[in-house]
């Protein structure tokens, strides 16, 4: 951690912008992701019991494990330092890895799904969102200014995630309001024969990872561990506040949408706007669809903002660890931010954009962009909760934030739950029309990934070991 620390301290200046509510703003954005609704809840009432499974066996666990090991190994890097800290460094950069890679193919999507919803602001356009012309270069647009408010600084970057939490917020109440009073006025086709495990399960099992995936992000303000303020008071505080909200929200949105449209009519880049503009339609307000999608819009470019922020700390901490290209360590002169990291994540994304939308439409690209971002994302969880794990096992670990029967507690459920969601994220949701098109990217992407980290991980390692040598010497 000291050979982190230095380099951290000394070189990069990263300025601590981050306070109580910026972090619960910033967990909300992050965890409450509505265009992962739509997908799970087109699987009908049943998710709602994966939800609060998920809820009580991966969630919570996770804001524990959080925590804990953000007081045990404070500092810049999160899931990077974590694993590196506790099973080598080896390890600690292929968690790190696995957490950049991921987000190289989350945040196309999140671009995919502010094309799917703006267009309805405009009433006459809504037609573009299936336009794949349209849909490439609208979310690759939104992307490069994301990326250029995220290089100016977090003191800029940050009121992007906020406004997309106050965003997201008020999107939620509008959603539920309308479902609380479309059921009050006329009632509810929902019956509990809807919330029952459905005969074919095949495309559950999808949603069960995604799910997981839905619920991650109480880790990502430890990945900007040295941009917070007063971390040991603020972070604790603010992982309670931001895991109350989110979970509430999760459940309440995904009841409202199955109120509002039936699990076979809602389409996963539009199923939010969908349900309101029915609602609205039956209430006799239809005029709220624009400025509710208007409000939406800001709501997931504050998710894309919260998600570009935090992972593009992974390479520059990286890059600061020699296991990367230096460059990638090196922060802007003036704005003090990894600039580097953040171009290349963009140079990334777009490029992993355009080779996705080859032969698949739009909805396609998007849940298959989302189920291997589910499996590169639910790694670092694996080393995450084995954390809690071989701390609670070690006598000479000290004494931490939490109790030993807590920490076996949470790493059992948050470790078992990490692994079904990986697996089940292989299985094909039902928007996907080749399965073996389908397979062959997810097997093929999972194994290039974690090539590649192993293939940075030892030529980079060589080069920092003989510079090491060259040093002593």
């Amino acid at each position: 951690m000291a050979e982190l620390a230095t380099p951290q301290n000394e070189t990069a200046h990263l300025k601590r912008a981050l306070g109580r509510w910026d972090l619960v703003a910033l967990f909300v954005v992050a965890v409450f992701n509505l265009n992962v609704v739509p997908s799970i809840a087109a699987n009908g009432g049943v998710t709602v019991w994966l939800w609060i499974i998920s809820l009580l066996m991966f969630f919570w666990p996770q804001g524990i494990a959080v925590i804990e090991l953000a007081h045990r190994y404070p500092g810049e890097g999160g899931v990077y330092l974590w694993a590196k800290e506790v099973f080598g460094e080896f390890h600690g950069f292929l968690s790190g890895w696995c957490y950049w890679t991921n987000n190289m193919m989350y945040v196309p999507t999140v671009m995919l799904y502010f094309v799917g919803v703006s267009v309805f602001v405009f009433p006459s356009h809504q037609a573009l969102a299936d336009n794949k012309t349209f849909a490439v270069a609208a979310s690759l647009g939104l992307l490069a200014i994301l990326v250029l408010l995220n290089i100016v600084g977090l003191g800029v970057g940050k009121w992007i995630n906020n406004l997309g939490s106050i965003g997201t917020g008020i999107a939620a109440a509008v959603l539920v309001g309308l479902g609380i009073i479309v059921a009050l006025r006329f009632g509810t086709t929902v019956s509990a024969a809807d919330f029952r495990v459905p005969a074919n399960s095949r495309f559950l099992l999808n949603s069960f990872g995604v799910i997981c995936f839905g619920l991650v992000g109480l880790e990502l303000a430890s990945v900007m561990g040295d941009e917070i303020k007063d971390p040991e008071r603020t972070l604790p505080g603010a992982v309670v506040w931001g895991g109350v909200l989110s979970g509430f929200l999760y459940i309440a949105t995904t009841l409202t949408l199955l109120l509002a449209v039936s699990k076979n009519d809602i389409n996963v880049l539009q199923g939010i706007v969908q349900a309101v503009s029915h609602m609205a339609q039956k209430v006799g307000v239809i005029w709220i669809v624009a400025p509710f999608a208007l409000m939406l819009s800001i709501s997931i470019a504050g998710i894309g903002s919260a998600w570009l922020a935090g992972s593009a700390r992974i390479p520059f901490v990286a890059g600061l660890d020699s296991y990367l290209p230096s460059w990638l360590g090196k922060v802007h002169p003036r704005y003090g931010t990894p600039y580097a990291a953040l171009i290349v994540h963009f140079v990334v994304s777009t490029i992993l954009v355009l080779i996705s939308f080859l032969g698949s439409g739009v909805q396609e690209t998007f849940q298959r962009l989302l189920s291997l971002a589910v499996v590169l994302q639910l790694l670092p969880f694996l080393y995450i909760f084995a954390a809690l794990l071989k701390i609670a096992a070690d006598p000479l670990a000290g004494k931490g934030h939490y109790s030993n029967p807590v920490l076996w507690l949470a790493g059992s459920s948050g470790l078992l739950m990490t692994i079904l969601g990986m697996i089940f994220a292989f299985s094909p949701a039902q928007q996907i029309t080749s399965v073996l098109s389908y397979e062959s990217w997810m097997f093929g992407g999972t194994a290039f990934f974690i090539g590649l980290a192993v293939f940075f991980f030892f030529v980079y390692g060589r080069r920092k070991n003989a510079a090491r040598a060259r040093s002593g010497l």
